[in-house]
């Protein structure tokens, strides 16, 4: 059975206001046409404040969230957002800054992105980024666009295939199919790493650009990716990575010291703002020195110490997003990185890889993982269907709701049967990870000994087991009452 929480509209009682609504001054049909008035008045909820307030804090404490429970979502990172960082990006003289307003008046919001771009580039090796993309998709065809416009300014057009790995986010084939390329997938090989000979087997005069994701969705890192950036370049065809679990990277790994020539940042994941935060990303891209010139315009330049914004460029391939990107979820970023030094971003990244295997060595006797070695920053285990008495991994993710655990990650990636993809993220603590890995072992016990009970979950929510197929066909996303 499904428990409901009523809708505020049906919690209405007629007469009932939080707030008192003063009389117009004049008749709306006095100064608006007859076609722009309403027929009917609009059905709209007439409750006091305190139960409006009542009703929203009780539906969210119905939901999961970082603020409330262990979020191991793989290849996500839904870690801590510091509060300190909220502040920030709140402040005044950021939120209420008019995107047309003049540059001398945006010079804090400009000096802003200028420093923050340096401090990318200095973490990646990186010539230039830019800030515009609105997360890490939109990064993906940014980048797609600068590799295309650098091959045509070569006058190489018989480029028009791009390489994606089998392991790939499913976002890679998709931008590459939107920038106007053909995709070719390649196979990984046992080690769960793309192969290297099916790298150069498929590379040719046709190959635009080779798209990998680096630590790669098994959480693996890809050990020949310099060999692979070396047949890629000789192949006259340009290196995208994929930075969105860069948090297993930061401090130990430059991406241009292992051959990248274009990369995007998920700021919204890596530096602070967890990923489905609850609002909008950022996706910034760097490039390599040959790239520059076709980077996204405008971009801001400081000079004698102000700060400008650079409006023209011959070879850029234009804006991709107004003003210069998600300001707020930049500033957050900014914030996450001035707040840390080197060694304390090496830290978080060891921290990231530290609890990753953690997880995976206390489970790997019930869920072994699908590459039995060393993993970053996140762990993909197994379950077993024929062994856990008909209980798959769906079963198990429901069942941890039950036990206050938002599930991970599952059936991802699609090389992997019955995947469980875990990322416990380096701001978990042992506590936490200890009674993550209790929960899994208790759920594998009743598999066992009880798999209904598995099978059946959860049991405990405001919303049971729902009949998946059913709602895949028949879907219902609206309220069925009719509102005139």
């Amino acid at each position: 059975m499904i428990q409901r929480e009523k809708l505020s509209i049906e919690k209405s009682v007629p007469g009932r206001r939080g707030v008192r609504v003063l009389p117009a001054s004049r008749p709306a049909a006095d100064w608006l046409p007859e076609r722009a008035l309403r027929q009917h008045p609009p059905r709209l909820p007439e409750m006091s404040e305190f139960d409006v307030v009542r009703h929203y804090t009780r539906l969210s404490r119905l939901n999961f969230s970082l603020d409330t429970h262990f979020y191991p979502l793989g290849s996500c990172t839904m870690k801590y957002n510091p509060r300190a960082n909220e502040a920030i990006a709140a402040l005044d003289g950021f939120t209420a800054a008019h995107p047309s307003a003049p540059t001398r008046a945006l010079q804090g919001t400009l000096e802003m992105a200028w420093r923050l771009e340096q401090m990318l580039c200095e973490l990646t090796g990186l010539a230039a980024f830019t800030l515009q993309p609105a997360a890490g998709a939109q990064g993906e065809l940014t980048g797609i666009l600068l590799a295309s416009a650098w091959h045509r300014s070569r006058r190489d057009h018989r480029r028009t295939e791009i390489l994606v790995a089998d392991s790939s986010h499913g976002t890679n084939p998709a931008s590459a199919t939107m920038g106007g390329f053909a995709v070719n997938t390649v196979a990984s090989g046992a080690d769960g790493r793309v192969n290297l000979a099916a790298i150069r087997a498929a590379l040719g005069p046709q190959t635009a650009l080779v798209m990998l994701t680096v630590p790669n969705t098994l959480g693996l890192f890809e050990t020949t990716i310099c060999e692979i950036a070396q047949a890629v370049h000789e192949a006259g065809a340009l290196l995208y990575l994929d930075g969105a679990n860069y948090n297993a990277l930061m401090g130990l790994v430059r991406p241009a010291d292992i051959g990248a020539d274009i990369l995007h940042f998920n700021v919204h994941k890596s530096f602070s703002t967890p990923h489905g935060g609850g609002g909008p990303g950022a996706g910034p891209v760097g490039v390599a020195a040959h790239l520059v010139p076709f980077l996204p315009l405008p971009r801001v330049i400081e000079k004698n110490g102000r700060y400008i914004l650079k409006s023209s460029a011959r070879k850029s391939i234009g804006r991709m997003r107004t003003c210069l990107g998600n300001v707020a979820v930049l500033l957050r970023g900014y914030a996450y990185l001035r707040s840390h030094d080197a060694v304390a971003l090496r830290g978080i990244a060891e921290d990231a890889i530290l609890n990753a295997n953690y997880v995976r060595v206390k489970l790997s006797d019930l869920y072994p993982a699908a590459i039995d070695e060393p993993c970053m920053h996140e762990c993909v285990l197994q379950t077993n269907p024929e062994q856990m008495r008909g209980v798959k991994t769906l079963d198990v993710a429901k069942r941890l709701l039950d036990y206050g655990f938002h599930a991970p990650t599952i059936y991802f990636p699609l090389i992997v049967p019955e995947a469980l993809m875990i990322e416990p993220t380096e701001t978990e603590s042992r506590e936490t990870l200890d009674a993550f890995v209790a929960a899994m072992r208790a759920i594998h016990a009743e598999a066992m000994t009880d798999p209904e009970q598995v099978q059946t979950a959860p049991h405990h929510l405001p919303v049971r087991r729902l009949d998946e197929l059913a709602a895949a066909r028949n879907p219902t996303v609206a309220w069925g009452a009719t509102i005139p």
